[in-house]
């Protein structure tokens, strides 16, 4: 796979932000990276491809953050999700639906809205509903190849601490990506192998922008973490309703 010099220091730039991103929000990674990559490369192909870097940067970030996850949102809602990633992995060659990215899109603008504005203060996923909203969010994020925007905006409604949602959000992501990349490496495992290079590219810069977006981590209030994550999410909606038919 040859791309321009300049492509490839835009896709270490963009990787790096993305996972800065990723570190302070539980999400980012594939929301940035598979749309740039899909520029070079048939968006399927992307969307397989970015799972590698992504896997590698969350694993990283699930390290250092480990002591903080919750272990029964993780157990309850984190294994409906991946079995959700799984199924909407599995669907995700045979479905290519703008109304279902609007749908997406639209959710996301919402979560995004009523929390800058506080409506969402009050609102809380109870415990025994945990796995529905794993399995849905799960099953959304697998068809349309980002996940992770909805899973901490249902992750924000559990009443965790900004620590135990990154930590928890990033759990659960390892465990999505292993669900998923099985059958990504199954469909698209051939094409992937001619595009090695991009994929190392983007893995450095995932590395060097978790390391970074850790430590920025550390220093924001609670506060400060919910306006940047609802911000975020409203930007992720607001920009996925431009991509829905591309």
């Amino acid at each position: 796979m040859v791309t321009s010099d300049s492509f490839q220091i835009i896709l270490f730039t963009v990787s790096a932000f993305a996972a800065g991103v990723a570190a302070l929000s539980g999400f980012g990674i594939g929301s940035l990276l598979t749309p740039l990559l899909s520029t070079q490369i048939d968006l399927k192909l992307a969307v397989a491809a970015i799972s590698v870097p992504h896997l590698v940067a969350t694993s990283l970030r699930f390290w250092m953050l480990r002591k903080n996850i919750n272990r029964q949102v993780f157990i309850r809602f984190g294994s409906f999700s991946a079995l959700g990633g799984l199924l909407g992995a599995a669907f995700h060659a045979k479905v290519n639906s703008p109304p279902l990215i609007y749908l997406f899109a639209f959710l996301l603008i919402y979560v995004g809205l009523t929390g800058l504005f506080g409506w969402l203060q009050k609102f809380r996923i109870n415990h025994s509903w945990s796995w529905l909203a794993g399995l849905s969010s799960g099953a959304l994020g697998g068809l349309v190849g980002n996940q992770g925007g909805i899973r901490s905006a249902a992750l924000l409604g559990m009443n965790l601490s900004k620590d135990e949602m990154v930590a928890t959000a990033t759990a659960i992501g390892v465990v999505v990506d292993l669900a998923r990349m099985p059958v990504y490496f199954a469909t698209e495992g051939p094409d992937l192998i001619t595009v090695w290079p991009l994929i190392a590219i983007a893995t450095a810069g995932c590395v060097v922008g978790t390391l970074a977006g850790k430590k920025l981590l550390s220093r924001l209030s609670e506060k400060q973490f919910r306006l940047i994550v609802f911000s975020l999410i409203l930007i992720l909606g607001a920009y996925m309703t431009t991509q829905a038919n591309s």
